[in-house]
């Protein structure tokens, strides 16, 4: 089967890149942090969360999602290959992006006082919000060059934009730092936003397609469509938003502003690390399956070939992290946080229940179903927040672990009936062998990690890993032909 082996191979080199592009990025953020902590201290760090955390709040609302939809057109029209629809789409996306940035501006101008209260208590970083309202208007003119390149699937130079502009975004913000401290992070704010985007321009630029003038009229005219599933898109986020705050706020009162930071904690290393593997695969997977959305056939190949990947990626990382939490735990935090070993053993085994799910959940995207989207979201996020509150009233941490696997449980079984149901979506067969084996051997090393014997519990998850990690790589090697592709890159390395 050449043609599956070429799809299996394209999944699984986009999922590489672009995994190698997440850890460049993991390791920018530590460096990031380590020096915001010793040139800047808790203080810095907290005004710097504090001032992003609300630019998200207000860029959520204030860009419609239109970056997503962007992907989703273009790659519609790549596919019918009207190279001159394209070129439409992307005059009407660089004329809307300027709308969208320049409305995060001015809300964030008139709102500045508030959300200075709201953020500080105090009025004293009005000034400092309107001054980074500009860093909206740069990040969503950079998003709609990326659109560009991810709607034309020009992965290579995505993930150079990408890289370069996190890269150069830290070396602007050291010497700023080192020199001006705390009265540094307003204009590092605003710089690092202008380099992302001259490197998203320039890299945007390479992409070959006729260059079209469209009136305001008539860009209006054409995003209507792109708005009116954006601001669906735009409407998921803050739901998101508001269940994840409404918990905190429960949690924060019943257990303790300790307890938050434990919860927050176990989520970056789930969100990540271990979900930095759907982070590198929605890369390529949205403008792959937007491309083919009207092909049935082509929709239930592509969804069952990308799970299939993500199954066999995220199964070892799982057994992994399982095998050696407590090690984990302390090298990423302090001893002071093994208290969420319990909760973490529990949330990720959800993970490979997301890996299904998300497969499948991205197809409602795809689609534009914009009023089953909103409709799922809305039920999926009520869901999770009162099995949060469930667990967390009934377990305490432990009890938010397990809430985070019957959650994603429910996810995949939900997602697989609506699926089903609307769109005649079928999950291969073959994909539901692996994902039992490697749900087995996770579960076994869940069991394991219960052995007080410290020996004989590592000796076994050893085993498990190596098992697991076999497994993978000869399912791989099935449909990748993974041997060659090893003897390529080593024989490159030498040359």
């Amino acid at each position: 089967m050449p043609k599956q082996s070429n799809d299996y191979t394209s999944i699984l080199k986009s999922t590489s890149l672009f995994g190698a592009v997440q850890v460049f990025n993991i390791i920018i953020s530590i460096i990031r942090s380590k020096v915001i902590a010793i040139w800047i201290g808790p203080t810095g760090m907290g005004i710097i969360g504090l001032l992003m955390s609300t630019l998200k709040v207000i860029g959520e609302f204030t860009r419609l999602g239109l970056s997503t939809t962007a992907v989703r057109e273009i790659a519609l029209t790549r596919n019918k290959q009207n190279d001159r629809e394209s070129a439409l789409i992307i005059a009407t996306i660089k004329k809307v992006v300027w709308f969208t940035g320049l409305l995060g501006i001015i809300a964030t101008i008139i709102l500045s006082p508030l959300l200075s209260h709201l953020a500080f208590d105090n009025y004293n970083y009005t000034i400092a919000f309107i001054w980074i309202s500009l860093s909206l208007l740069f990040s969503q003119l950079t998003a709609g060059q990326l659109a560009i390149l991810q709607g034309y699937r020009k992965l290579n130079l995505l993930a150079k934009a990408n890289l370069l502009g996190n890269f150069l975004a830290l070396l602007v913000s050291l010497p700023l730092y080192y020199f001006y401290r705390l009265d540094a992070i307003v204009p590092v704010i605003i710089l690092s936003s202008v380099v992302s985007l001259l490197i998203s321009w320039f890299y945007a630029n390479k992409v070959k397609f006729e260059k079209l003038k469209i009136s305001n009229r008539d860009a209006y005219t054409k995003a209507r469509g792109m708005l009116r599933l954006g601001f669906m898109l735009s409407l998921q986020a803050s739901i998101s938003l508001v269940a994840a705050y409404v918990f905190q706020l429960y949690l924060s009162q019943v257990g303790g502003v300790d307890v938050v930071g434990f919860y927050l904690a176990g989520f970056v290393i789930l969100n990540s690390y271990v979900g930095m593997v759907f982070n590198a695969m929605r890369t390529d997977y949205f403008p792959k399956l937007s491309g083919i959305i009207e092909s049935r056939d082509e929709i239930n190949k592509t969804v069952s070939q990308q799970s299939v990947i993500g199954i066999l990626l995220i199964g070892p990382l799982v057994v992994g992290f399982l095998s050696f939490l407590p090690l984990i735990i302390k090298l990423l935090y302090s001893k002071a946080f093994l208290v969420i070993v319990g909760f973490m053993s529990w949330a990720i085994l959800g993970m490979l229940f997301k890996t299904l799910s998300w497969s499948m959940g991205y197809v409602i995207l795809a689609k534009g179903d914009s009023k089953l989207f909103i409709k799922t979201a809305l039920f999926f996020n009520t869901l999770m927040l009162v099995l949060n509150i469930l667990g967390y009233y009934f377990y305490d941490l432990e009890g938010l672990g397990i809430s985070f696997l019957i959650y994603y449980i429910c996810h995949f079984i939900g997602l697989k009936i609506i699926t089903s149901k609307r769109y005649k979506l079928e999950l291969h067969t073959e994909l539901m062998g692996i994902f039992i084996v490697l749900l087995s051997l996770s579960l076994a090393t869940f069991g394991v990690t219960y052995i007080n014997d410290l020996i004989y519990k590592y000796v076994l998850c050893a085993l498990l890993i190596i098992i697991s990690g076999v497994y993978s790589y000869y399912q791989l090697n099935k449909r990748v032909n993974f041997q060659v592709i090893l003897k390529r890159f080593f024989k490159t390395s030498n040359e």
